[in-house]
């Protein structure tokens, strides 16, 4: 039975992190699992291979496992010799990002060879204009900067779902392809009867539409045929577009100074599902933002309030602490890339990481951190009371 009651603060209203809810129910579920295995006297992967049904999470370990030297980890932990000790661990996480029901998205194609692709969604920094221009252009023979895309206005009657929750690119990508799928299918029909050929002989490369037989002609020339007009079409989505989660796993190397309680994080290997990667680039820089914020998450954010007051007294840059070019360590961003779906993955890779951390630093002094952020103070105060028992 639990019993709760609400209590008014002066701190400010709640807001989301990455993944609600997630981050937190993954350190306490890997912190377990780390205690499970080493009371039955097994490796903490060897237990999660044993124990995971997720396939592409058990290829992901693989990785990993291999990326961070997981052969090197101590099966004692808390027995490197030193002050300052060294400790590897893992973790797990689980995220929806199947995007959303309601997405509409439209793909025009011009006589003057411009091509237009437009949506009501938002671009919340995460890269959707360049998702979609590189979608178009794929499937058009063309390079993504022919493409023009016009989000964010719904008047044309082309909702879409909501930004939260990393359902973006998720929600819009499949429907962006299946309009421009269409308006390809439409415009070579279209051109097929103009030149007397048939619409299956037709195919677009590297900004031009070529022949089964051999004769090929510019995208504006091609266009061109339109005259007066202009080649547009709808895409909807479906809910067989969603297919279920994205699985990652993490490995963490850290560095506790006993004598002071600091931790440093050397590497953290961050193998994600991404499902279908429409740009590495912004996938693995996705990713690096998601580790970071995991790793604020483990060693430095936490809100500290005047009991007397209700007042937040470190609501500053200078006291509420996240980290910087000397915290951030060495992230090995691996996209683990799969044909199956597109998913959003802005917030997937920030839960695994507090797990991986605490299991790390676990790892190094033998002592565990039962609460976040893992400070100085806890892991001093920990290793004074191991020292006396």
């Amino acid at each position: 039975r639990t019993e709760k009651s609400s209590v008014a603060t002066n701190g400010g209203g709640a807001r989301a992190f990455r993944a609600p809810g997630h981050p937190q129910g993954a350190f306490a579920m890997d912190s377990l699992m780390d205690e499970i295995a080493e009371k039955l006297g097994i490796d903490p992967l060897e237990i999660r291979q044993k124990n995971d049904d997720n396939q592409i999470r058990q290829d992901e370990y693989v990785l990993g496992a291999k990326e961070i030297g997981w052969h090197r980890r101590r099966k004692i932990s808390g027995s490197d010799k030193g002050i300052k000790k060294r400790g590897i661990g893992m973790g797990s996480g689980q995220w929806g990002g199947g995007g959303g029901k309601g997405t509409k998205a439209r793909v025009s194609i011009h006589a003057d060879g411009t091509v237009e692709a437009v949506t009501g969604t938002q671009d919340l920094g995460t890269g959707i204009r360049t998702v979609i221009a590189i979608i178009v252009a794929d499937e058009l023979g063309l390079q993504p900067h022919h493409i023009s895309v016009k989000i964010g206005d719904t008047a044309p009657g082309l909702p879409s779902g909501g930004s939260g929750g990393s359902q973006t690119t998720a929600s819009v990508a499949p429907v962006i392809k299946t309009a421009v799928v269409t308006a390809k299918s439409s415009f070579f029909e279209y051109l097929a009867e103009q030149i007397g050929q048939s619409p299956q002989d037709l195919v677009t490369k590297d900004g031009k539409v070529l022949t089964k037989s051999g004769e090929e002609m510019s995208w504006q020339q091609a266009t061109a045929h339109l005259g007066m007009d202009t080649i547009t079409e709808e895409g909807h989505w479906a809910e067989d577009l969603r297919e279920g989660g994205a699985a990652g796993t993490q490995f963490a190397e850290v560095e506790v100074d006993t004598e002071t309680g600091h931790v440093t994080v050397i590497k953290i290997v961050a193998v994600q599902d991404c499902g279908l990667i429409l740009n590495r680039l912004t996938t693995e820089s996705q990713i690096n933002g998601g580790v970071v914020g995991g790793l604020n998450y483990a060693l430095l954010e936490n809100r500290i309030m005047d009991p007397q007051t209700g007042r937040m007294i470190n609501s500053n840059l200078i006291d509420y602490k996240i980290a910087g070019p000397t915290e951030i360590p060495e992230i090995k961003a691996i996209a683990f890339d799969t044909d199956q779906k597109v998913t959003g993955i802005g917030e997937p890779a920030t839960i695994p990481t507090a797990g991986a951390i605490a299991n790390a630093v676990y790892n190094a002094i033998g002592v565990r951190i039962r609460s976040l952020p893992i400070t100085p103070d806890k892991i001093l105060t920990k290793l004074s009371e191991k020292g006396k028992a």
